[in-house]
């Protein structure tokens, strides 16, 4: 990666924050199985975003801040959308986050784990993790 003036400028103007929210739940249906998709089962999802928050820092404006309440309804919103792949479903979830916050937000991490799932035998959970960054 090449450094401009510009981005070692913006880099000493910026102050880098990290959100995460953790521990969210929800009863969703995802899965390969049909069985899977009908009964649905419970998930929990992480996620770490790096966020510019150089402007909420200053003004202390919930307008001016990564609304992590915004962040929680995005998220929400695509895990109740059925897929077969646990990695669908994170894509997704990236895909609306840089949507929404495109201008803030640096890096996003989504950690998505289906609890106890049907695999035969005592398992806590399983996981997929999805990181993107921000092209600059």
């Amino acid at each position: 990666m090449f450094f401009t003036e510009k981005t070692i400028i913006y880099a000493k103007n910026c102050k880098m924050g990290v959100v995460e929210i953790e521990d969210m739940e929800f009863y969703a249906y995802h899965g390969c199985y049909k069985a899977e998709r009908e009964v649905g089962n419970y998930f929990r999802v992480y996620t770490r975003i790096e966020a510019d928050c150089t402007q909420a820092a200053k003004s202390d404006l919930i307008a001016d801040a990564l609304n992590y309440q915004t962040v929680y309804e995005i998220i929400k919103e695509q895990m109740m959308i059925p897929s077969s792949l646990l990695e669908h479903v994170a894509n997704r979830i990236l895909d609306a986050l840089f949507q929404k916050f495109s201008e803030s937000i640096h890096k996003v991490d989504i950690k998505i784990s289906k609890l106890a799932p049907p695999m035969g035998g005592k398992i806590g959970a399983v996981s997929v993790t999805l990181s993107r960054f921000k092209n600059m």
